[in-house]
């Protein structure tokens, strides 16, 4: 093991995953402005490539982690076990005073529970949000690290009320507000209008937003034969723009082969309109903000989608059955509707026809604490809980 040559207390922040990216960047920019923290970056590698990874640390601002564990996709047990090989590998050559996770992906799990095993002191940001439904692998994931952390960071009331009916102790819990947002006030103060909107031709048009990416609706090809079908008859209304993750872009040919899906087509090189659809791959950050903040809708099965969305005052319909983010729907812009093809469809027009009408959008959300400032909360959270420790362990130790 590494000795520590300094006094600083080193906070090790994990990201895997793209959503992971936008909540640690503003953390660690936080932690950065502190000289008594050592901040250290681990990325385990479960996003690798350039569009899920590298150009969200580019254009957040975030420098190169200190660590890569270069782990690769695969089997949720294998990709798991890897990240907890090669992170518990990690700590016992630099071993930090805390750790810290964001979100449900398997790098927050398998960093959690190396971490508890160590008995280093864990944080979990974006805890306690449930969507009671375990067959989806981010709601074990959830579950677990929640049950596994020293502090829990929440961003709804909805997920204080799920730790204490866990029986999660209260002074373990701090409701400090959503990190996501942070990323996303400071992105619309640098952000430029995109030219991702000037070449798809829609600066002065009506479009829907459309991302697709968990197991439940993209592994089926017989059920994203039929979304696709859904999607393309709303396509026909208004240009649907189609960010694909690359695994949905590869279950899609691979449909498309299999089926003879003829709505969308997958396309490498850049952009191109296929009946209304049009497919490219993981816009950046902030295209991606760009287009979702003019759209006149957006449809997604993703979490994060929903809060920034929310936050912005645009529609969104969201194609699952339950949402782990129910503040979303009670206040702000967004509706579970299912994941029946035909509802989808019927809701869609319904909202396509009030923005017709007029009828259509809200002003922005702004729902408590989500206002830009939650990294500074977090960060004197994490300060305080370690002088409490450090005072702890001087108590015990004989003179």
């Amino acid at each position: 093991m590494r000795l520590k040559v300094n006094n600083r207390l080193k906070i090790m922040s994990i990201v895997g995953a793209r959503p992971n990216m936008m909540k640690v960047a503003p953390l660690l920019a936080e932690l950065r402005r502190h000289d008594e923290i050592e901040p250290v970056l681990v990325h385990t590698g479960q996003h690798y490539d350039y569009s899920m990874s590298q150009v969200f640390f580019d254009q957040l601002g975030v420098p190169p982690p200190d660590y890569n564990l270069d782990v690769r996709p695969g089997p949720h047990y294998a990709q798991t076990a890897e990240i907890m090989q090669r992170f518990g590998d990690l700590v016992q050559q630099d071993r930090p005073d805390m750790v810290v996770v964001a979100g449900d992906v398997n790098s927050t799990m398998a960093c959690a529970l190396v971490a508890a095993k160590e008995r280093i002191p864990l944080a979990h940001v974006e805890a306690g949000l449930r969507s009671f439904d375990r067959s989806m692998p981010e709601e074990i994931n959830r579950i677990l690290t929640d049950a596994l952390a020293d502090l829990l960071f929440t961003t709804e009331e909805s997920a204080n009320q799920n730790l204490a009916n866990e029986g999660i102790a209260p002074d373990k819990v701090f409701f400090v507000g959503n990190l996501m947002i942070d990323s996303l006030v400071r992105a619309l103060k640098i952000a430029r209008p995109s030219s991702l909107r000037s070449e798809l031709g829609l600066t002065a048009r009506p479009y829907v937003v459309l991302t697709l990416h968990r197991p439940s609706n993209v592994d089926n090809g017989e059920e994203l034969k039929r979304t696709l079908e859904a999607i393309a008859e709303i396509a026909q209304r208004v240009p649907v723009v189609f960010p694909a993750h690359p695994r949905t872009a590869r279950n899609i040919e691979a449909a498309r082969e299999a089926a003879g899906l003829n709505a969308v087509r997958v396309w490498k090189g850049g952009l191109l309109p296929v009946r209304g659809l049009w497919m490219m791959p993981p816009a950046p950050y902030l295209d991606f903000l760009d287009l979702v903040q003019h759209a006149v809708m957006v449809i997604t099965d993703s979490g994060g989608v929903q809060e920034e969305t929310t936050f912005l005052g645009i529609p969104c319909l969201t194609y699952r059955e339950n949402t782990e983010r129910p503040v979303t729907v009670s206040m702000g812009t967004n509706q579970v509707v299912g994941c029946d093809p035909q509802h989808l469809l019927l809701h869609a027009l319904e909202l396509l026809e009030s923005a017709h009408q007029g009828k259509s959008g809200s002003p922005p959300i702004r729902l408590p604490l989500w206002d830009g400032r939650t990294a500074p909360r977090i960060v004197r959270i994490l300060k305080e809980a370690h002088q409490r420790d450090s005072a702890c362990t001087a108590e015990r130790v004989p003179l």
